[in-house]
């Protein structure tokens, strides 16, 4: 997902259906109204507010492995000047699904999923390294997930 400058914090209301999606987002509009004392057109309302101002997706979740993504991995990048013009060409690479601007020893956090390790030294030679600005990668191969949840609610 990424976040959009959103003046409108969601309510106390559209944050408990935020958390009656996070834990089954196929959860009918009246079964989450029922639990939140809103009738059914109205959580459907909000949610499409919700999802047309980036405060969340729905989304099915896939395991990478499961449908013929054999590697993930978390790619570090130092970059020289602005960060930003790398990010944005980052986030036109399909494989990458999740990028970070950090602070610390590296400037940008990108994972990717691809098919193998041939996809993936593809992926890093012929358009992640070749990136204006990027001086340096590091590579962190996926062996294991053991951990991915979506439910942490909107506090």
């Amino acid at each position: 997902m990424v976040p959009r400058n959103n003046s409108a914090v969601p309510d106390d209301v559209s944050r408990a259906i935020i958390e009656q999606l996070q834990e089954d987002g196929r959860r009918p509009y009246a079964t989450i109204g029922k639990a939140v004392g809103l009738s059914e057109a109205a959580v459907r309302q909000r949610v499409q507010k919700l999802v047309e101002s980036g405060v969340m997706q729905i989304v099915a979740v896939t395991d990478p492995m499961q449908v013929g993504f054999h590697r993930q991995a978390m790619i570090q990048l130092s970059v020289e000047g602005d960060s930003e013009p790398v990010v944005s060409a980052l986030e036109r690479i399909p494989e990458v699904v999740y990028i970070v601007v950090v602070a610390g020893s590296v400037d940008v956090l990108a994972e990717v999923v691809v098919k193998d390790d041939e996809h993936l030294l593809t992926l890093l030679n012929g358009q992640i390294r070749t990136l204006p600005g990027v001086r340096r990668t590091e590579t962190l191969l996926y062996l294991k997930l053991t951990k991915q949840t979506y439910n942490w609610g909107a506090r």
